[in-house]
């Protein structure tokens, strides 16, 4: 890992805790990269950066709402004034869900949609200019085993993430010869709070575990693994436990996963 993420500046959203937190740990200590760490909550990133035991000269917190996405051009105008330039681009932010398709308001959808996709997507777009002026970069963004297949209660999910598989395999497409390397992470399970903090139909959180995630990849194993697909310059890549099989039953056997995720507990 140190000779592809030394001496870059790598960019990690949704970095107050869960994967982000793990990421940025993890680069703190295999790498001299210097970090700039985003979510909405300011005193949250400075406590992940003192607890990755970054010097000051080495990280940078940036508040970010995903939501608010017609801020984006400023905000990664401000990170780039701090190093200079953006080299990884890591968009692990993102929200949740926890309710049936007729149960969720539509508002719901609209929200999932605006942090998980639109917001992501303008993120991306408004750093793009930056990494090509640069003469290249990466660009990684977390999706979910959802953004491949379905499940019960994640409709609202599932369609943000597949959405952000659409835009970014021809994103990748676009920018071949630009130099910029495109790589779609799909967790499985992780160890994370994605569940409690999960929307249900109403719009309020969830505020419950599930056994599932629980009973997932601990965040700091995940970021092992994340990084080490980035920095094989992977395409895709999903990584989790025996969930993981859903991508293979979904591309040769469509029917049995079908059969499999009709029957699934659905939380």
């Amino acid at each position: 890992m140190n000779t592809y993420f030394d001496h870059k500046v790598v960019w990690v959203t949704g970095a107050s805790s869960g994967i982000g937190e793990a990421l940025v740990k993890e680069l703190a200590v295999k790498s001299n990269a210097k970090i700039i760490l985003s979510s909405r909550n300011k005193d949250q990133l400075n406590a992940v950066a003192q607890r990755a035991g970054l010097e000051a000269n080495r990280f940078f917190v940036l508040p970010l709402d995903l939501e608010d996405y017609k801020k984006m051009p400023d905000v990664v105008e401000e990170a780039v004034e701090k190093f200079g330039k953006i080299d990884i681009l890591i968009n692990n932010a993102g929200l949740s869900q926890r309710s049936l398709a007729i149960e969720t308001d539509i508002e719901v959808d609209k929200r999932l949609m605006d942090i998980d996709y639109i917001g992501t997507v303008a993120l991306t777009k408004s750093v793009l200019p930056y990494m090509v002026r640069n003469g290249g970069g990466h660009i990684a963004v977390v999706s979910s085993l959802m953004g491949i297949f379905g499940a019960p209660m994640r409709s609202s999910y599932a369609a943000a993430k597949h959405a952000l598989h659409g835009f970014f395999d021809s994103l990748r497409a676009e920018l071949y010869t630009k130099k910029i390397t495109v790589t779609i992470i799909c967790p499985g399970f992780v160890q994370t709070n994605i569940s409690i903090n999960a929307l249900t139909g109403n719009g309020s959180l969830q505020g419950t575990m599930d056994d599932a995630t629980n009973k997932g990849m601990p965040a700091d194993v995940f970021a092992r693994k994340m990084l080490a697909a980035i920095e094989k310059k992977k395409n895709q890549a999903s990584i989790g436990g025996r969930e993981v099989m859903g991508t293979y039953l979904k591309r040769f056997f469509p029917s049995l996963l079908a059969k499999i995720v009709r029957k699934a507990k659905v939380v």
